[in-house]
């Protein structure tokens, strides 16, 4: 068992060592458009996984999924900061999740679900990614800032996994994840402290410890949530893994669950805070 999770950790770390400079490459040497290009098929992908989970065997309705997740995507990466396009984006969505559901009924068991899903779906995987790059496209630092909400999600899942594993004594949600603890949880957040204390000393003096620490503690908790939440969308629908697209992490939903969170936090802390 041990020997099994060792191996799991080689391949995790050798595909960060991959993954990291490459995407840190296109963010500071490559056009926005390019690193959105590089968002834009991670969040399809991960709407096709959610959609495979919400909506099993109805190969329309994932693909409908998907469509929506790519419309809302690109009209917010158009929409040059246009708040009319990301408003009818929002109300929009939703609507049309109970109108696709009628073309689609299934079991009506599990079709007011599954509406939800349609609606919900494209907003919950679609917008956050995409927030990465329009982080990178709207601020003169932007691609600092998208390392700092990559780093809170990274740093915050390692520092938990490592904590969880050493000292982990108390489950923090053993209904939804049972090998998540108490401890676990508390060693993410420092391990998002760490990542924002990281980013000030070393790619991002401009946003100051009294920033960085308080958006770190946000966007950690937050991020743990969207990692339990991942986990609740993948027991109630009996699935292990969201996928098998990431080598040693799963489907991409099981690498970007906090990401997820970490991206929108950081993205509305820009709005607000950044000029």
């Amino acid at each position: 068992m041990v020997s099994k999770a060792n191996s799991n950790l080689a391949v995790r770390v050798a595909t960060a060592l991959v993954a990291g400079p490459l995407i840190v490459l296109l963010l500071y040497k490559g056009p926005p458009w390019g690193f959105y290009l590089l968002v834009l098929p991670a969040a399809l992908v991960g709407a096709w996984e959610l959609f495979n989970m919400t909506h099993a065997g109805s190969r329309p309705a994932q693909m409908a999924g998907v469509a929506m997740t790519a419309a809302a995507s690109l009209a917010m990466w158009f929409s040059d900061g246009d708040a009319r396009i990301f408003v009818t984006v929002v109300v929009l969505a939703p609507l049309l999740g109970p109108m696709l559901t009628l073309i689609w009924l299934g079991d009506m068991k599990t079709a007011a679900l599954r509406a939800c899903a349609m609606g919900f779906g494209p907003l919950f995987v679609g917008l956050p990614l995409t927030s990465l790059a329009l982080l990178r496209k709207g601020l003169p630092n932007g691609a600092g800032y998208v390392v700092v909400a990559i780093l809170f999600a990274w740093f915050g899942d390692s520092g938990g996994y490592f904590a969880g594993r050493f000292f982990g004594k108390h489950k923090l949600y053993e209904a939804v994840s049972p090998k998540k603890t108490i401890e676990g949880s508390i060693g993410g957040l420092v391990g998002s402290v760490v990542a924002a204390v990281l980013a000030y000393v070393w790619f991002l003096p401009s946003l100051t410890l009294a920033h960085g620490i308080p958006l770190a503690l946000v966007a950690g908790a937050l991020g743990q949530a969207g990692d339990l939440g991942e986990s609740l969308l993948k027991r109630s629908t009996g699935v292990k893994d969201s996928g098998a697209i990431v080598p040693g992490h799963g489907g991409i939903l099981d690498r970007v669950d906090a990401l997820l969170v970490t991206s929108a936090v950081t993205y509305v802390y820009s709005l607000w805070f950044v000029h």
